[in-house]
């Protein structure tokens, strides 16, 4: 199974750039409802995930960190404690069940690196449970 029929693409993924602000990243996460979301460079390149618990952490390590002058500081300056790995669009569905076990998603990018959408976690556990109920009618008929 090719991944592209996944694969959710970039105009429809909320992700923002490294350029961002801790409070326009904390703004767009709580407009979306999201727990997790990509970062790119200003190239369109994946460097990885921010999480809440980034954010969470972030705020709580830094003297003076607050609300209010939360738009004074870059996102580039909050340590990714996940390693949010992507994959190439000519990943085979090996690669994406294994990360989507610990991932929420998998990014995915082209031969030149470029971000070009994700796989949500949702849509792997569905195929997966397709393919079980087919073996499990197949086996039920035959």
């Amino acid at each position: 199974m090719n991944i592209a029929f996944f694969l959710l693409p970039k105009l429809e993924v909320v992700c923002i750039t490294i350029q961002y602000t801790l409070r326009q990243t904390l703004e767009k996460m709580e407009h979306h409802r999201y727990t997790a979301i990509p970062v790119l460079d200003d190239t369109g390149k994946y460097i990885g995930t921010i999480t809440e618990g980034d954010l969470l952490w972030f705020f709580k390590n830094q003297e003076g960190m607050s609300l209010e002058n939360a738009h004074r500081r870059s996102i580039s300056e909050v340590p990714m404690r996940l390693d949010n790995r992507a994959v190439r669009i000519d990943a085979n569905m090996d690669d994406l069940i294994r990360l989507a076990k610990v991932q929420n998603f998998v990014p995915v990018v082209d031969d030149s690196d470029n971000f070009i959408g994700i796989v949500r976690r949702s849509d792997i556990i569905d195929y997966c449970a397709s393919k079980i109920f087919v073996l499990e009618h197949s086996s039920e008929v035959g």
